[in-house]
């Protein structure tokens, strides 16, 4: 489909109120607007970047440590090498439109045998265990249940939906609609940021 034409199919609620490159103008003006973000220091650092990163990375090895420990507790040994478990990213983060600072918010997503208690118990356990971890909160009754901690001084909100798949691979996408199919609802909700 061509952009020109105006057939690019909308996948938001409403219309894109234009769809035209942007011109000198849009182009000076965005440049202004950098320019008066990094003034008043909004911007991370490459350094900071790279520490978000490296949290990021240190948090799914947990999710994957996590998933495994759960597993071997609840399925036979031979089930338990490839399970998997897997820490997504949205929100401001995902978007690249954080700032400096800026929470992480983050989806953790774990196969069908593993569970929301097991989420608020051993892996909240596990985290409170991590030197790197303060501030650690569960807030279990929220509507959208989360575990807020600051991990290396990065602060980060997970969510948990548990998805009916036997194993989540590292190249799990959850761009199918069908991965809500028999969610229970605080999952459903908690993919809600994700989906797209």
């Amino acid at each position: 489909m061509s952009r020109e034409n105006g057939d690019t199919p909308c996948l938001g609620v409403s219309q894109p109120i234009s769809m035209a490159y942007p011109d000198e103008r849009d182009i000076k003006l965005t440049k202004q607007l950098v320019e008066c973000l990094q003034s008043y220091n909004l911007f991370e650092t490459e350094e900071e970047m790279q520490a978000r990163i490296e949290v990021l990375r240190k948090v799914n090895s947990l999710v994957k440590a996590w998933v495994k420990k759960v597993s071997e507790a609840k399925l036979p040994v031979e089930m338990c090498e490839n399970v998997g478990g897997k820490l997504f990213t949205f929100g401001s983060y995902r978007l690249g439109v954080h700032t400096r600072g800026a929470d992480i918010d983050s989806l953790c997503v774990a196969p069908r045998h593993v569970d929301r208690s097991d989420f608020f118990g051993s892996f909240y356990d596990m985290l409170k265990e991590d030197e790197h971890v303060t501030d650690l909160h569960a807030v279990e009754d929220a509507f959208v249940p989360v575990i807020k901690l600051k991990y290396a001084s990065i602060e980060l909100d997970i969510l948990f939906a548990r998805l009916a798949l036997k194993e989540i691979p590292d190249d799990q996408t959850l761009d199918d609609d069908m991965l809500l199919k028999n969610l229970d609802d605080k999952s459903v909700r908690s993919l809600n940021g994700m989906m797209f």
